[in-house]
């Protein structure tokens, strides 16, 4: 909950962020990177992650599995290294696509597909990405996947 301290007749307002989180909810966030999907179709498994706080991503299948109940904000940033193709990654929410990124201009070489979402997830939620469309042939090497819960509900 954001409060204003002073008053907003000629005096400065300062927000104020009060906020607490209690035991495992307040600490889960990841981020990671991937390089072994490469055609339509494939999942992305983590190649280095590079934070896992609350143990939540799962990195041989590449997934974060959600710990609790609650608002979680995800994003996804994938780079397409080949021209003349067209490449659609979706972030998927168990078996279903919740919102897809394309990077689909026939004349580059590199360009980037990138999204973020905020998600209420159940505790056992699993969310991951999925190349839809098209061939990653650099690999996911150039790619990011990243998530972190708001807060509990």
């Amino acid at each position: 909950m954001w409060g204003l301290s002073g008053q907003s007749f000629g005096r400065t307002l300062t927000p104020t962020l009060k906020m607490r989180f209690t035991g495992c909810c307040s600490r889960t966030l990841f981020s990671a990177s991937a390089d072994t999907a490469k055609r339509s179709g494939d999942a992305g498994r983590a190649s280095q992650v590079l934070v896992n706080e609350g143990g939540g991503f799962d990195r041989a299948s590449g997934s974060f599995v959600a710990p609790v109940r609650g608002v979680y904000s995800f994003r996804f940033h994938v780079v397409k290294v080949y021209n003349r193709q067209t490449v659609q990654v979706s972030l998927m929410l168990n078996t279903w696509p919740v919102i897809s990124a394309f990077a689909n201009d026939p004349d580059v070489t590199r360009e980037a597909a990138t999204s973020s979402v905020l998600l209420p997830l159940d505790p056992g939620d699993r969310v991951s990405l999925r190349l839809r469309r098209g061939n990653l042939l650099g690999g996911w090497k150039y790619s990011s996947f990243s998530g972190f819960l708001i807060f509990p509900l």
